[in-house]
């Protein structure tokens, strides 16, 4: 079981996984700040002053916090297409790659010498 275990938890993909994830909240954080820091300012620039994070509905002792739900969304809306963009990127190298026809192999000296020897056949019998 050790060995298994060993031999998956190893293999290239889970480091690629693992590297993965560790990139994709170094992005996150990024997203999030291009959302919180530019995008929601200019929208509350935009619609006259309105500061998104201080949008909230009391009811009772509870708070809804539209503002920061807004902002959630935005960001899940800008990572999740970024990922689109990226995936489709890598598609599309991958089928690039896919398309390249192998060239075929030049034949060998012993394939050549044959080829030579049949035509001379070919052309004595002639």
């Amino acid at each position: 079981m050790w060995k298994e275990f060993k031999s998956f938890a190893f293999k290239g993909n889970v480091m690629d996984l693992a590297i993965a994830v560790i990139i994709g909240a170094a992005f996150g954080k990024i997203v999030s700040s291009v959302v919180d820091d530019l995008i929601m300012p200019l929208f509350g620039i935009i619609l006259g002053g309105l500061d998104f994070s201080n949008i909230v509905i009391q009811v009772n002792e509870a708070k809804i916090q539209i503002g920061s739900f807004i902002q959630t969304v935005i960001d899940f809306i800008i990572i999740a297409f970024s990922i689109f963009l990226f995936i489709k990127f890598l598609h599309k190298f991958k089928r690039k790659e896919e398309e390249k026809p192998d060239k075929p192999a030049e034949p060998s000296k012993e394939e050549l010498l044959l080829t030579e020897i049949r035509d001379l056949l070919k052309n004595k019998q002639n």
